[in-house]
C-alpha cells in the first residue's frame, strides 16, 4: 500500500559510536568504531561489545520518575536530552496537543539488567528485594511508559518487541497510527542495553565474534558483537511549512517468513518481501535507491542470506551496500532505529560508509559491498534493512521529500 511521506522533524542517537548526531557522523567519517573488549563482570570471555560509558551515573530528571531508574531507561534519557530532541517534541506538543502524539518504541530485553541485579540480592528465602519495581524497569512497556511521562505526552503508547526488527518496526507501526488518524505525530525509535542474559544467550548459540570486533561481510567473519543504543525520531505529517527537501520516512515494509526460530530463510524470501514492500510503499523502483544499509550482523548465515536477497531485488552489483554494525555492534531491538538514524545522516551528509575493519568483501557475494567510505553528494534515498529471530523482517526507505 502506498505510504504518505512523514517528515522527520527531529532525531537523535546514542551508541558506542558516541553521544548525539555529531559524534555519530564524526565516527562514520573518521572510520572510528566504538567496539572494545568486554569488561562487564560475569560475561563471556574474549568478546567485544559496543558499550555506552557512564550510564550508571545518568540521573533521571525528576523525583516522580525515579521509579523508572534502570540501565535501559537511563540510556533512553541520555538520548532524549541530546540533540535538542525533548525540546523539539515539546514544540510539537504545542502544535498538535499532547493527546495527538503517539509513542511507539522497540526493545528486546527492556530493563532485564535491573532484574539480574535484583535476583542477586534475594534474601535467604529467595524473595526479590522490596525495592525492585518490575513494572517500571524490566516490563517491556516500561520504556514507552517512561518516554511518554518524560515528554509529557498523552497519546497512544505501545512497545514493539519483534527481536532485532523492533526499532525499525516501531517506525512502520507509528506510520500506520498516523495514517489511520489516531495521531498526528509520533515519537519512534528503540532502546536496548547490555546485560548478562543477552551476552550469555548469544554465546550459547555460538554466534559471538571471538578475539576481536565483528566484521560483517568479510570472508572470514565469525559472528556478532553485541552493542547498546538508543535512537529516537519525531515523525509528523507534512504540512505547508515543511521544507520540501527535508528528511522523511518515504516508505516501510515488513514480512514474517517464520522459517526458523533463530536462522533466516536461506534464500532470503522474507527479506526480499520486506524490501519490495518498502519500495512499493514509497512508490519507488530499485534503481531509485542510492544505498542499502544492510542488517549485516557478521554471522555467516545472515550475511550470506542478505547478499542473496539484495541481489535478487537490486541485481548483481546493483546498489552500494554496507553494514554499520562494525561501528556500533548489534544493538538488537534498538539496531533498526539506530540504523534508520544513520541512514538519515547519510542522506544529510552525502556519505556512504563502507564496512569497517575489512579489506575486501566475501568473494562469493554478488551485491556491491563497500569497504571504504564513498562521497555521495547526490544521495537522496536510503533503504535500511532489519531482520530478527523468528522470521521477522522490516525495511525502511528514508530520504528527502520530493521538490
Amino acid at each position: 500500500m502506498r505510504h504518505v511521506p512523514l517528515s522527520i522533524t527531529a532525531h537523535t542517537a546514542v551508541s558506542a559510536m558516541g553521544i548525539g548526531l555529531d559524534a555519530t557522523r564524526t565516527a562514520l567519517r573518521e572510520r572510528r568504531g566504538g567496539l572494545a573488549p568486554c569488561t562487564l563482570p560475569g560475561t563471556p570471555e574474549g568478546i567485544w561489545v559496543g558499550r555506552v560509558p557512564g550510564l550508571e551515573e545518568v540521573a533521571l530528571p525528576e523525583p516522580a520518575l525515579a521509579r523508572f531508574a534502570c540501565r535501559n531507561n537511563r540510556l533512553a534519557e541520555l538520548a532524549l536530552r541530546t540533540d535538542g530532541f525533548a525540546e523539539a517534541v515539546a514544540e510539537a506538543r504545542e502544535r498538535h496537543g499532547a493527546e495527538r502524539i503517539a509513542v511507539v518504541l522497540g526493545t528486546s530485553t527492556a530493563g532485564i539488567e535491573e532484574t539480574e541485579q535484583a535476583y542477586r540480592r534475594r534474601d535467604a528465602e529467595g524473595r526479590l528485594p522490596a525495592d525492585f519495581d518490575f513494572e517500571h524497569t524490566h516490563d517491556l512497556y516500561a520504556l514507552p511508559r517512561y518516554v511518554r511521562a518524560r515528554l509529557g505526552l498523552r497519546g497512544p503508547a505501545m512497545v514493539i518487541s519483534t527481536a532485532c526488527t523492533s526499532g525499525a518496526r516501531a517506525w512502520l507501526d507509528a506510520a500506520a497510527l498516523i495514517a489511520a488518524g489516531v495521531a498526528d505525530a509520533a515519537v519512534v525509535g528503540g532502546v536496548d542495553t547490555l546485560c548478562r542474559m543477552t551476552l550469555h544467550g548469544f554465546a550459547s548459540l555460538e554466534l559471538l565474534a571471538r578475539g576481536g570486533p565483528t566484521r560483517p561481510c568479510a570472508a572470514d567473519r565469525d559472528g556478532i558483537s553485541i552493542g547498546e543504543a538508543a535512537a529516537f525520531a519525531l515523525l509528523e505529517r507534512t504540512h505547508e511549512g515543511t521544507a520540501r527537501d527535508g528528511l522523511a520516512l518515504l516508505g516501510a515494509g515488513a514480512s514474517a517468513d517464520g522459517h526458523h526460530m533463530s536462522t533466516p530463510h536461506p534464500e532470503g524470501l522474507g527479506a526480499m518481501a520486506a524490501m519490495r514492500a518498502a519500495l512499493d510503499a514509497a512508490g519507488l523502483a530499485p534503481r531509485d535507491i542510492g544505498y542499502v544499509n544492510l542488517h549485516g550482523t557478521g554471522t555467516r548465515t545472515n550475511d550470506a542470506m542478505e547478499d542473496r536477497a539484495v541481489t535478487a531485488v537490486f541485481g548483481p552489483r546493483g546498489v552500494p551496500c554496507s553494514s554499520t554494525k562494525g561501528w556500533s555492534g548489534h544493538a538488537l531491538g534498538a539496531s533498526g532505529a539506530l540504523e534508520a538514524t544513520i541512514a538519515a545522516l547519510c542522506v544529510e551528509d552525502g556519505l556512504i560508509p563502507g564496512c569497517l575493519g575489512i579489506e575486501e568483501a566475501d568473494p562469493g557475494f554478488e551485491s556491491d559491498i563497500l569497504t571504504e567510505n564513498r562521497e555521495a553528494p547526490g544521495l537522496t534515498r536510503v533503504l535500511s534493512n532489519s531482520f530478527g529471530f523468528g522470521g521477522s523482517n522490516c525495511a525502511l526507505v528514508i530520504g528527502r521529500l520530493p521538490a
